[in-house]
């Protein structure tokens, strides 16, 4: 198997595993607490590894960028899934993030970008959008979803780049789980004060849980940007959006309207097209 089909298979299996940890803080009743105890329990999983992986080095101002971001999509994303069902935030915000990911990388950072795959970038993103606006959703939550959709856009290019320059992609892995469970996940937990206490009785097995399946989601999709090109995986990810429906669906109880349907069949499309492009 080539780098490039390696880097395919890991972000499609990154993309199921992150629609897993949404729907997980989606059914928490307090989602910052629950994004706080998430991001602990993966920083704490991953602390052991900082003694041993090499420091990042030339990756520190992509880190420490990176970090910014990261707290300004999650405090975005918790916003979201406040205000909209869980089939409506989650697509709205996951489909901006490919063509604007696609046109940063290209424009400002180089990286190539064949015709059939920024065909499949705009199918996925056009598919995404499809299946979460297909229903009544509130301005204050499109709002909330599209800038969520664009803080995911401007960390996945740091991160690409940031580990590319890191020692290893482990090394990477490592820090911005840290960054983000030491820094950002006590900056929530302070936030909602007594209230974290509370939520972190009732839902520490489920926070344990998200910390586990979020240190798979996003591990596996920096990984593959070190193998592969941003455009082309950063819509792959964007799969996650079929596996988020069957979540909705089955385990949320949420209903699938037609425009979803229509909306999976052209993410589908858009997928296997960036799957030829490789």
């Amino acid at each position: 198997m080539t780098p490039v089909q390696t880097a395919a298979l890991m972000i499609i299996a990154s993309g199921a595993a992150h629609a897993v940890v949404n729907a997980i803080l989606k059914s928490g009743d307090d989602k910052m607490s629950s994004r706080a105890l998430m991001d602990g329990f993966s920083a704490l999983i991953v602390l052991p590894f900082a003694f041993i992986l090499p420091l990042p080095g030339a990756a520190w101002p992509w880190l420490v960028t990176s970090g910014f971001v990261h707290f300004a999509y999650l405090f975005c994303l918790i916003k979201a899934f406040e205000g909209a069902d869980f089939s409506v935030a989650y697509p709205i915000s996951r489909g901006v993030a490919p063509a604007l990911a696609s046109a940063v990388a290209v424009g400002v950072f180089a990286e190539p970008l064949s015709l059939m795959t920024g065909i499949g970038v705009l199918l996925v993103s056009a598919g995404v959008l499809t299946v979460g606006l297909g229903r009544h959703v509130s301005r204050r939550s499109l709002a909330w979803a599209a800038a969520t959709g664009v803080t995911i856009a401007a960390y996945t290019v740091l991160d690409a780049q940031g580990v590319r320059a890191a020692p290893t992609a482990g090394t990477y892995i490592v820090w911005i789980y840290l960054v983000d469970g030491m820094v950002i996940g006590t900056i929530f937990a302070l936030w909602r004060g007594p209230r974290f206490l509370l939520a972190a009785r009732d839902q520490w097995k489920s926070g344990m849980v998200a910390g586990g399946f979020s240190l798979v989601t996003y591990g596996l999709a920096l990984w593959a940007y070190r193998l592969g090109d941003t455009p082309r995986l950063a819509a792959l990810r964007e799969t996650s959006i079929l596996f988020g429906v069957a979540i909705a669906v089955f385990y949320l109880k949420e209903r699938l309207t037609r425009s979803r349907l229509i909306g999976v069949l052209i993410i589908a499309a858009g997928a296997a097209t960036l799957l030829a492009a490789g």
